[in-house]
């Protein structure tokens, strides 16, 4: 069943932040400034379903590189539900990705749907929540990462993701609101985390370090760069354990958790050195 004159298509700019408005009310807590950078990551990678003039339902379906997409923002208005609208715009979704190894962060419940389309389990991410304190350890090893070459910082954030995603980093990195650091060993970029404002507090992603030791001294720089009783949350991998040894040291709570699926060959990322997934929204 559906709704005559149902149409899907790409959407505006301007639609990216009513798609953003949708994923706030759903709980989903996005940052304030997310919908510019995801526009700009791939300006063709988000639809919109309308009956009529009226949106109902999104899904971004964004391309990086040549071989990767991530889906997210699979949204239909809650008036809206059981109609049909949702599955066709997933359809319209997969087709745009067609050929590509795809991944997303779904609600464990609908795990089971994602699996009809092809998609696998590879592992769970748990958001975490917790309150910022100011650190009273020496944090001088965690740089302003404005002060690492841009060139350096692709090619190690390149480690963790499974194609190209320059033009996502440039944006990400650079808005006003955030505050992110690096950390070097042997005069080599070894960690790097950004921090930055949400609906609600203030939101760590990425977070990644080649030890837990460096995760930890940037948690710390990074929590310390906001004022002190915010509202923290970090997502994080369920598979590595010193992640999950990071959140209980900060005593964060588990506040919801998604099921992280690829349809296609689950891309080989270093896990154990993700303390922080970038967004359940574009990967």
């Amino acid at each position: 069943m559906t709704i005559p004159g149902y149409t899907i298509k790409t959407m505006t700019r301007k639609e990216i932040d009513l798609a953003v408005d949708w994923a706030a009310a759903e709980g989903w807590n996005p940052g304030l400034e997310d919908a510019e950078c995801f526009y700009r990551t791939d300006p063709e990678g988000f639809l919109v379903g309308l009956v009529g003039e009226e949106p109902v339902a999104c899904i971004s379906v964004v391309r990086y590189g040549e071989s990767f997409g991530f889906l997210g923002f699979y949204i239909v208005k809650p008036e809206y539900r059981g109609l049909g609208l949702g599955l066709e715009i997933w359809m319209a979704g997969l087709q745009r990705l067609e050929g590509r190894i795809v991944g997303l962060d779904g609600v464990v419940a609908q795990q089971e749907n994602y699996r009809k389309s092809g998609f696998s389990l590879a592992y769970r991410n748990i958001r975490y929540m917790g309150v910022s304190v100011q650190s009273r350890e020496n944090l001088r090893d965690a740089v302003p990462l404005a002060s690492i070459p841009f060139d350096e910082l692709a090619a190690y954030d390149r480690e963790f993701f499974p194609d190209d995603r320059k033009s996502f980093l440039q944006c990400w990195t650079s808005r006003e609101t955030s505050r992110a650091f690096g950390i070097r060993q042997n005069g080599k970029l070894a960690g790097y985390g950004l921090i930055r404002p949400c609906r609600s507090g203030f939101k760590i992603g990425p977070l990644f370090a080649d030890t837990p030791e460096l995760a930890e001294t940037l948690f710390s720089a990074l929590e310390s760069s906001v004022p002190e009783g915010s509202l923290i949350f970090l997502d994080i991998p369920k598979v590595n354990p010193a992640a999950l040894e990071l959140v209980q040291r900060h005593r964060m709570n588990v506040v919801f958790e998604t099921a992280r699926m690829y349809k296609g060959s689950a891309p080989r990322l270093p896990v154990e050195r993700i303390f922080g997934v970038t967004t359940f929204e574009l990967g």
